[in-house]
C-alpha cells in the first residue's frame, strides 16, 4: 500500500476508534458518579447552564475520556502509520486538542479543569500512545 495513504488511513483510524473510546467512557460516566442534582445533562444547551453545579468529582470522566481516547487513537495511529509514526501519534493528539477546545468553548467550566484538560490530555497522550506503541513493536 502507498505509505502515504496508509498513514491517512492510520490517523483516520485513530481518529475513530479514539472517539469510541472517548464515548464510551462518557456513556459509562453517569453510572459511576450520577450528574449532580437539577442539572440536565442530556443536551448541550442544559450542560452548560448546569456546568455550575459540577464538582470537582463530575470532571474525572471527562477528563479520561479524553486522555484515554487520545491514548488509545495514537496508539493505533502510530500501529499502522507506515512512515512517521510519531507525527501521525502526534496528529491524532492535535484533532483530539481541536476538538477539546471547540468543546471548552462552547461548554466552558472550571479554569482548572480547562487548564489541565488542554494542558494533559491531549498532545502528552499523543506522544505517550506513541512511546507506547514503539515499545510494543
Amino acid at each position: 500500500m502507498n505509505p502515504v495513504l496508509k498513514n491517512i488511513l492510520a490517523v483516520v483510524a485513530g481518529i475513530v476508534v479514539g472517539s469510541i473510546v472517548n464515548m464510551g467512557i462518557i456513556m459509562v460516566s453517569g453510572s459511576i458518579i450520577p450528574p449532580p442534582e437539577g442539572g440536565d445533562i442530556t443536551t448541550m444547551e442544559g450542560l452548560k447552564a448546569s456546568m455550575h453545579l459540577f464538582e470537582p468529582k463530575h470532571f474525572i470522566f471527562p477528563f479520561l475520556a479524553h486522555a484515554l481516547g487520545t491514548l488509545v487513537g495514537a496508539v493505533i495511529a502510530t500501529k499502522i502509520a507506515a512512515t512517521r509514526k510519531m507525527t501521525m501519534a502526534l496528529l491524532v493528539g492535535l484533532f483530539f486538542l481541536i476538538g477539546g477546545t471547540a468543546n471548552i468553548a462552547m461548554l466552558g467550566g472550571p479554569m482548572w479543569f480547562t487548564a489541565l484538560d488542554i494542558i494533559v490530555a491531549y498532545m502528552p497522550m499523543g506522544y505517550l500512545g506513541y512511546m507506547l506503541a514503539k515499545k510494543n513493536s
